[in-house]
């Protein structure tokens, strides 16, 4: 095993070396694959053995790269690699993903590129991996998204355009014509442009793809600026949901503390332990979408903080005890949108 571990360090160093524009200096070579700086000069005398390995200097540092693409060899993928992507394309394609077109296009392309004694090979390995493979999928909507949407929206984000379409929100009687800046795509159960309304000093905001209609690019400019972090806006709230934040307080009690502990609640959050109980902290809007997650606890999860998402989990009792009670009348209705139309 230790002997597979060092020639996987070093095909994975190849690999980064080969990938690199700039190329890498022995720190990072050391910090690509987990070891110390001598250990990193070994791999790199080794690789210049086999390889031609470009050297250059900058700020009194030595980066190294492999010019030129990599042999076959190098690059084809593996039966484990091609079984991952089959798996997650046929998941996207239950849960009709928009990104399920793209990946059956990519997964037909990698087939394709693989020689016809190579197929032979990876057959009996490649069988059992797909068949016995599964992604989870939990309940949620089903909702088909047409790929050429995507790809009308995806256009406009690379051309550099607003988008167009036009827009059903939530119980309206007719849709409404929309322009936004393509501020960015995020796929799911449900797939949500996040659009900017331009000339206006407003937020992005998401609009569910399954309600969008006449989807075009238009001829009007538009695009988001070098400093708009998509990972950091989507970090704002705990789900889609778009409302001002809050300082969540959560407390775990010790039954489901060590869960906690292992639970990714915020990308933000921070867990502290008091006793045998922890505490949660984080940042965060999307008030409706943490109570109904703390739904999944138990009991075991209280909320110290804020009041207002006390007053929002009192609220969603209430509508959860009609499942159990008196038949749901017209006026208990909630809405269940999670996006700001």
């Amino acid at each position: 095993m230790a002997r597979m571990a060092k020639l996987d360090r070093l095909l994975t160093l190849v690999k980064a070396l080969s990938e690199s524009t700039e190329g890498l200096t022995l720190e990072e070579m050391a910090q690509e694959i987990g070891v110390d700086r001598r250990t990193a000069e070994r791999l790199r005398d080794l690789i210049l053995v086999h390889f031609d390995l470009d050297e250059t200097v900058e700020d009194r540092r030595k980066r190294f790269r492999i010019p030129g693409p990599l042999p076959s060899a190098f690059t084809q993928p593996n039966v484990a690699e091609i079984a991952a992507l089959q798996s997650l394309a046929a998941t996207e394609r239950r849960t009709g993903s928009a990104q399920a077109p793209l990946l059956e296009s990519l997964l037909a392309k990698v087939h394709a590129g693989l020689r016809r004694e190579v197929k032979s090979r990876m057959a009996p390995d490649l069988d059992p991996l797909v068949r016995l493979q599964r992604h989870y999928l939990p309940a949620g909507p089903l909702i088909e998204h047409g790929p050429e949407m995507v790809a009308c929206v995806q256009g406009a984000i690379m051309a550099g355009c607003c988008v167009e379409f036009d827009y059903r929100a939530e119980r309206a009687n007719e849709a409404k014509w929309r322009r936004v800046i393509p501020f960015g795509l995020i796929h799911g159960p449900v797939t949500y442009l996040i659009g900017k309304l331009p000339g206006r000093d407003l937020d992005p905001v998401p609009y569910r793809l399954d309600r969008m209609s006449a989807v075009r690019a238009s001829e009007e400019s538009g695009a988001p600026g070098d400093d708009w972090n998509l990972d950091e806006w989507m970090g704002r709230s705990f789900g889609i949901w778009r409302e001002e934040g809050h300082d969540i307080v959560l407390r775990v009690g010790p039954e489901s503390a060590e869960r906690a502990r292992r639970w990714r609640f915020h990308p933000h959050q921070s867990i502290e332990a008091d006793g045998e109980e922890v505490v949660v902290r984080f940042h965060s809007g999307g008030l409706r979408e943490i109570a109904e997650h703390l739904f999944t606890w138990g009991g075991e999860i209280r909320i110290e903080a804020p009041e207002e998402l006390r007053k929002v989990m009192r609220e969603r009792l209430r509508v959860a005890e009609l499942a159990v009670t008196a038949p749901m009348q017209p006026n208990d209705k909630q809405n269940g949108g999670t996006d700001c139309e």
